[in-house]
């Protein structure tokens, strides 16, 4: 009988007397006979042994998961590391490709300019020489009275809304300015207007983004100003009573 089979039995001995002097009357208790495990006969278990086993298996798969683990988060340094790369490349090119449309927009509008600036000197010019030419006609038949009340209801003439509209229009709208364009030019033109639309949709999806991002800023500040409310008024109702 092994130590805790005899505790066991001086405890049933204790409760058998106990439950006998309340009055009660139990039957003896009988404790089973044990049978320890057989082990053949020539052989020595050695515990020892099978605990250094089991240590050295329990080893082996704990170094196998720290390195599974260094492996995995290894990987992902090195995702992430790419990753980064190809951000700041993509930054790079997008940047590079802002500098060259901005130097041709700057060529363009010089173009535009100068040639506005030939058209209405050319167009002064010859308004210049009409005046010049109506005047000393009108001068001549003494229509001198006339012309300045024509002059003076031209001058206080207002545009209409719908002039307004159309001139507004017309200094927004982009003129592409290609009827004397060689085939080079036109390629180029047409080079020039493809990564001005790519750089619209990468400016677009940085907007988007953006705009995802204060979406759930305001989520969370509505969610922490209704939960700071409902914090009040539980506050306050606890002070009133």
């Amino acid at each position: 009988v092994t130590n805790s089979g005899r505790i066991i039995l001086h405890t049933l001995n204790d409760n058998v007397q106990c439950e006998q002097t309340a009055g009660f009357k139990l039957s003896p208790f009988i404790m089973p006979n044990l049978i320890p495990p057989k082990i053949p006969d020539g052989e020595k278990v050695d515990f020892d042994d099978i605990h250094r086993k089991r240590m050295e298996k329990d080893l082996m798969e704990l170094q196998t998961l720290i390195e599974v683990h260094f492996e995995s988060r290894k990987k992902e340094e090195h995702d992430i590391v790419h990753l980064k790369d190809r951000i700041d490349k993509r930054r790079a090119e997008r940047a590079e490709q802002q500098r060259i449309r901005s130097e041709r927009d700057k060529e363009r509008q010089k173009r535009l300019e100068d040639e506005r600036t030939r058209k209405e000197d050319e167009e002064a010019k010859r308004r210049a020489d009409e005046d010049a030419k109506k005047k000393k006609t009108l001068t001549s038949l003494h229509f001198g009275g006339y012309m300045q009340k024509l002059t003076e209801k031209r001058s206080g003439k207002r545009q209409t809304e719908r002039e307004k509209k159309k001139k507004i229009l017309s200094d927004r709208r982009k003129s592409l300015d290609i009827e004397n364009l060689s085939l080079d030019q036109l390629k180029e033109k047409a080079k020039e207007l493809w990564e001005w639309m790519q750089q619209l949709e990468a400016e677009k999806f940085d907007l988007q983004y953006q705009i995802t991002g204060q979406k759930y800023e305001i989520n969370v500040l509505r969610n922490r100003v209704s939960d700071h409310q409902k914090t009040s008024k539980r506050t306050k109702r606890g002070l009133r009573k």
